[in-house]
């Protein structure tokens, strides 16, 4: 067969595998496809013609000797008669993989009178759902924004004229708010099941490439992540699910402890036929219950109007530790000079960096969400409120460098005490930030922010912005001691990658949404106190981007399945 190198096989990546696994074949960067066919042979000692298949399964890069740069392979491997192969090899990088493919759960015994509904359509939902889809449990999908079509034109609208809709925007609408990401993959999230592969496998089964299954960082891009979402809605809808958008989960029915259904606000826009008429005099409601047995809560860590709801509800839930800080931008060529020992990225993409620092007052000061060639996003859900993540796409071909240089916050530093004292937390740092330039994108010069005074005029780096900016004083933003920690943080990163910490580096704020700042409980059957309903994704405070939402959503739908069977 081959080489298995750019194409993807469904049925290859889940059948049971018993190959030879080959570490540390080391290539320069530049190498031809052939080259690591004949690496691979000579670690057996075998002719290439007798590999029948090659199958990378992981690669990373080795700049250990910059500008010298390698990729290391693992790679598996299928001959005959390997167990001879292996012990005439005498290698001790080389040894026998078996995988077991991953398998779903057989239907449970318990009824189920209607289709399991699921509260959001970010990773964790799409994925719960298109494994429900699949399964027959013909799924329900709730989602209070946009599809992803309609939902990009609403975003670009916004941060051309600075026109929020609430309800449609980077956080809310089909994907989540990983839409608007850089689209990375990685987790550390390790899985005996084999979850995290099988997340990375219907990625590329819905059109993401297939480096994904083996690169070390990998990432989609916003632009391609687009495509995706969209392509896995439609075969949840065509296996007989149901995608509702602009439709909210209000409330919660429940009887004697268990969920018996939701209350639901579906808003429609109306025919444009007065221009004069104000957006939200366009739209109209329509309450309705939708009766259901299993609920799954994928609302996303922006929901804090259902956050609010379920306290009320008295469903069990704490705050929980996040982080907030500051995106900075550097030129790209600084830090593909840094770490690749060039300017010039090539085929090997614009560089990434990952930074940690412990400060003298016990905070962790880290990058987050690093961004090549990417871009700062106004990343805003509420009026009078502002935020920001970074974004990059497919290409990362983008001027600058982004990432977010966060600080650890805890319970203890909120102003409120309770389940929503985090959301307060978030919510008094955005307002500053809105109030810091008149709505806009607050952005400081790095020597600025270190004096405590506006910057009035740039440096040599040129803003990489998708919203509207303007000069403001983000060392009034954060509190003194967040700020001093992230001081103490950037001079250990100017000795880490050398430019780091330039006078002109850019600071824009606040970003404020780095995971849910609640964690609601759920059991070892994956339900909530109430049976039923199942706190699911990083919403709920059970995963920390993309790939851990979605396999958080697997298993999920999997804890539904071991419990009923088919829907009436």
């Amino acid at each position: 067969m081959g080489l298995v190198y750019g194409n993807y096989s469904r049925k290859m990546c889940r059948e049971n595998r018993e190959m030879i696994r080959v570490n540390q074949l080391k290539l320069p960067v530049e190498h031809k496809q052939e080259d690591l066919k004949k690496k691979a042979a000579r670690a057996l000692r075998i002719t290439p013609e007798q590999i029948e298949r090659l199958e990378i399964r992981r690669r990373s890069l080795d700049g250990r000797k910059k500008p010298e740069l390698f990729y290391s392979y693992t790679v598996d491997i299928k001959t005959a008669r390997e167990e001879q192969v292996l012990h005439r090899a005498k290698n001790s990088q080389a040894a026998i993989c078996r995988e077991k493919p991953y398998t779903f759960p057989k239907p449970g015994e318990e009824k189920l009178f209607s289709p399991p509904v699921i509260a959001g359509a970010g990773p964790a939902g799409l994925f719960a759902g298109l494994m429900l889809a699949r399964a027959g449990y013909r799924p329900v999908i709730l989602e209070r924004g946009e599809d992803v079509d309609s939902r990009r034109k609403r975003v670009d609208e916004f941060w051309k004229t600075g026109n929020l809709d609430v309800r449609s925007n980077v956080q809310f609408g089909e994907g989540g708010a990983g839409t608007f990401s850089d689209g990375k993959l990685n987790t550390l999230v390790k899985d005996p099941l084999m979850r995290n592969r099988l997340v990375l496998e219907i990625f590329c089964e819905f059109g993401a490439d297939p480096s994904i299954l083996y690169d070390s960082k990998p990432h989609i891009g916003t632009d391609v992540l687009s495509g995706i979402v969209k392509a896995m809605r439609q075969e949840i809808v065509r296996l007989g699910g149901q995608v509702r958008f602009c439709c909210q989960v209000t409330d919660l029915v429940t009887e004697g402890g268990q969920i018996c259904g939701v209350k639901v606000r579906q808003q429609e826009r109306k025919p444009d036929e007065n221009t004069e008429e104000n957006e939200d005099d366009k739209l109209q409601e329509k309450e309705e219950f939708l009766p259901a047995q299993a609920v799954i809560l994928a609302v996303g860590h922006s929901a804090r109007d259902t956050f609010s709801m379920l306290e009320e509800k008295k469903i069990p839930m704490d705050a929980k530790s996040f982080a907030v800080g500051l995106q900075i931008q550097h030129p790209q060529p600084l830090i593909n000079l840094s770490q690749y020992g060039r300017e010039k990225a090539g085929s090997l993409g614009a560089a990434s960096y990952k930074l940690t620092r412990q400060t003298s007052t016990g905070r962790g000061v880290y990058s987050f969400c690093m961004c090549p060639g990417g871009y700062v996003v106004d990343a805003s859900s509420e009026k009078g409120h502002l935020a920001v993540n970074g974004m990059s796409y497919h290409a990362r071909d983008g001027k600058n460098a982004n990432s977010a240089l966060i600080v650890t916050v805890t319970p203890e530093d909120f102003p409120e005490a309770g389940p929503l004292g985090g959301v307060a937390f978030q919510r008094s740092l955005e307002k500053l930030a809105y109030q810091a330039a008149d709505g806009r994108i607050p952005v400081q010069l790095y020597e600025d922010y270190r004096a405590g005074r506006m910057s009035r005029q740039l440096g040599e780096i040129e803003p990489q912005m998708r919203g509207r900016w303007a000069f403001g004083n983000l060392r009034e933003v954060m509190p003194e001691k967040l700020n001093l920690a992230l001081l103490e943080a950037m001079e250990g990163f100017g000795q880490m990658i050398r430019g780091f910490d330039r006078p002109d580096a850019l600071f824009a704020g606040i970003e404020s949404r780095t995971s849910s700042p609640v964690r609601i409980w759920r059991n070892e059957e994956m339900e909530s106190k109430v049976r039923g309903l199942y706190p699911c994704g990083e919403g709920a405070g059970y995963a920390g981007g993309i790939t851990s939402a979605a396999m958080d959503g697997v298993k999920v739908a999997e804890a539904i399945v071991r419990r009923f069977g088919l829907p009436q």
